[in-house]
């Protein structure tokens, strides 16, 4: 079980992250977007400096500028998601922000000449097109929005990539804590220099910010990081991108979305990326099949 413990994290993770698009709608009826980011990246450093206070007397110098350096990935990521929706649909916000599944082997490749696995890769294809047959709506157009979603995938690229990197000497919690905070003061700088204002809300605006801080932020984002301390980025890239899927489920039952055939088959595949990421198909491998042939 303990093998699989970083696989279940990021599978809860990706569930939560599902969950969060009823309450993000709902909170989209109250606030902004970017004080839905200031309000919930807040929420997510005043929680775990709370809980975890003790912890920050170890911190250091290197975790303090790594976990800046998340944080500055993680704003620019959800603030170009949420700009390029105003400009794109759902369907394609959602399937292009997933492409950030096959741009994260190819940074280790690139940057750090890092082999990439071929049955990951593979996976991690599949997986984008999985999500593309859940989400997408066929449109050959490309507007602006799309330009921008395609800047959120990458990143949450470099977001995954290097989450994968630093935890592998640092507290996967001070991490956490340091990139909320970071995320918390970029985003109430852009909602002062945007000229936006806090104002009384009603209790379903409130209780739905209060979710995407506690659950799809302080939580999630906690699961993320130790969970990535267990195993590859791209494969944690792969059962990240079940979000799509997740989404799927909490629409069909919560706000009675009809599931469709395409639904299902887009679910399959994604289904399939992630077992073959995580067996890496051993029926198929040469010495295998030798045996077998025999």
């Amino acid at each position: 079980m303990r093998r699989y413990m970083g696989e279940l994290a990021l599978t809860v993770t990706a569930i939560i992250w599902g969950s969060g698009f009823v309450a993000s709608a709902i909170a989209l009826e109250y606030f902004t977007p970017y004080q839905i980011l200031a309000g919930r990246f807040l929420v997510g450093a005043v929680i775990l400096s709370v809980i975890f206070h003790k912890r920050l007397k170890t911190i250091n110098k290197s975790t303090l500028i790594k976990g800046a350096i998340l944080g500055i990935f993680l704003y620019l990521a959800f603030a170009l998601q949420t700009v390029g929706l105003q400009f794109t649909t759902p369907s394609k916000n959602a399937f292009l922000t997933a492409v950030n599944v096959v741009i994260v082997p190819f940074i280790g490749f690139l940057l750090y000449k890092r082999k990439m696995d071929f049955y990951e890769l593979t996976g991690a294809v599949i997986a984008m097109v999985g999500v593309g047959v859940l989400s997408l709506k066929l449109s050959s157009e490309i507007n602006v929005g799309d330009l921008l979603t395609l800047g959120c995938a990458v990143g949450f690229a470099f977001h995954i990539f290097y989450t994968a990197k630093f935890v592998k000497d640092s507290d996967p919690i001070l991490l956490t804590l340091i990139q909320m905070m970071t995320a918390a003061i970029i985003g109430f700088i852009v909602v002062v220099f945007k000229g936006e204002t806090f104002h009384a809300v009603e209790m379903d605006g409130v209780l739905s910010l209060l979710y995407l801080g506690i659950f799809s932020t302080t939580i999630a984002f906690l699961l993320q990081t130790s969970a990535q301390k267990l195993i590859s980025e791209t494969k944690a890239a792969i059962i990240l991108s079940t979000e799509s899927f997740w989404g799927m489920v909490f629409s069909v039952a919560i706000l009675n979305e009809v599931m469709t055939m395409k639904m299902l088959f887009g679910a399959i595949l994604i289904l399939i990326a992630i077992i073959i990421s995580e067996t890496k198909l051993p029926f198929l491998k040469r010495n295998q099949l030798k045996e077998l042939i025999r």
